[in-house]
């Protein structure tokens, strides 16, 4: 007999600490078999894509490979349980693929649906399990489960010890470097007023470049290159301005005449700017833009939403990933062909097209050929 007490959810995604979580669950499936229930758990690959989206087919299989993997784990662990096999019951599914999930109310709103059509009452959550992208978004998951009516547990696996994606070792360059940056600030903020500002700009400069050292910089500044990354990001920051105050005149029209349409579509974009500092500067710009905002960025790929034409347009044509790259790698990487050129665009939400037969509408994509020379063009970085 199954009760809501022995079925558990657990949704899943690649992480250093999935295999652990796995191991937990089944080892808890056991424990609360033992009195007769027959225990039922149901590993989930939650859909971060919709099932009409260009290349939706190869993140399926992705999902549908890790839900395979966990299967096999699940099964080890009944082996070395050496118990009978049907005394706990292993399902897997991916849901989520006919919306685009946003936040993790949504995720949950999810969840609480499958549990109830599958009568499970516990969810077992991954402490590293990541909503969009590389992004841990445990806690407000779990606030979000907590108001279902549904248990809710965290696995209590042991976390590998790790820095951070934009922390790195500390280095002699980074360290002089942003010590020598904040004792000129320091000073110029002081008037260079005295021994007493300069005994407290030493003092202030050392915990600065001991705390953020590791975190301020992609990679170790030197002398020839710097100053010049530092130069092109002045020039850069007037025309991210312009870009601005643009968008915004745009946006305020469509806004204020009625007889403007809004046109609101979610994008894919295939960009080459490195990753890291590069990328976020990329993403945090296109969202500074009114008229776009940067949902999601998965290793090269940003999903950007867009308000009205004029944006989708002006992100396609690249401007302000050729302006990145002029300010990351020079002049020479400026010169690089758009997205659109490339065919490194897709538009995934379209509500003007027209309906097929079968009554679900298709994804449209710009382009939707993929640039045969990504690995060369990548290596120029």
């Amino acid at each position: 007999m199954t009760t809501p007490e022995s079925g558990i959810i657990v949704p899943v995604k690649r992480s250093a600490t999935l295999r652990q979580t796995v191991g937990y669950v089944i080892g808890d499936a056991l424990d609360r078999a033992a009195d007769g229930d027959v225990a039922v758990v149901h590993f989930v690959s939650v859909a971060s894509w919709r099932a009409e989206d260009p290349g939706s087919d190869r993140e399926r299989q992705r999902a549908v490979d890790l839900l395979e993997q966990v299967e096999t784990w699940a099964g080890f662990e009944l082996d070395e349980a050496d118990t009978d096999s049907d005394t706990v019951t292993i399902e897997t599914a991916v849901i989520g693929d006919t919306d685009y999930l946003f936040s993790p109310e949504d995720y949950a709103d999810l969840l609480t649906e499958y549990a109830e059509q599958h009568g499970l009452g516990r969810v077992v959550v991954d402490p590293e399990y990541s909503l969009v992208g590389h992004t841990t978004l445990v806690e407000p998951l779990e606030f979000e489960l907590a108001q279902r009516d549904l248990a809710i547990e965290e696995a209590p696996v042991d976390r590998p010890t790790r820095r951070g994606r934009l922390v790195s070792r500390t280095t002699p360059a980074r360290f002089l470097t942003l010590f020598g940056t904040s004792m000129l600030f320091y000073q110029v903020l002081g008037g260079f007023s005295g021994l007493f500002d300069l005994v407290t700009g030493v003092a202030t400069a050392l915990i600065v470049a001991t705390t953020l050292s590791s975190v301020s910089f992609y990679r170790d500044p030197t002398l020839r290159e710097s100053p010049k990354r530092v130069l092109r990001g002045v020039i850069y920051v007037p025309y991210l301005l312009y870009e601005i105050v643009v968008s915004n005149l745009v946006v305020a029209r469509v806004i204020l005449d009625p007889r403007l349409d809004i046109d609101p579509r979610l994008t894919k974009v295939r960009v080459f700017v490195g990753s890291g500092f590069p990328l976020t500067t990329l993403a945090n710009s296109i969202t500074l833009t009114p008229g776009t905002l940067t949902v999601k960025a998965d290793d090269q790929e940003l999903y950007v939403h867009s308000l009205v034409p004029f944006a989708r347009e002006g992100l396609f044509d690249g401007a302000l990933e050729r302006w990145v790259r002029f300010v990351f790698y020079g002049r020479e990487a400026a010169r690089f062909p758009s997205p659109r050129d490339r065919g490194d665009t897709e538009v995934l939400q379209d509500p003007g097209v027209d309906e097929p037969a079968n009554g679900e509408p298709e994804a449209v994509a710009d382009g939707g050929v993929d640039c045969s020379g990504d690995d060369t063009q990548e290596g120029d970085q």
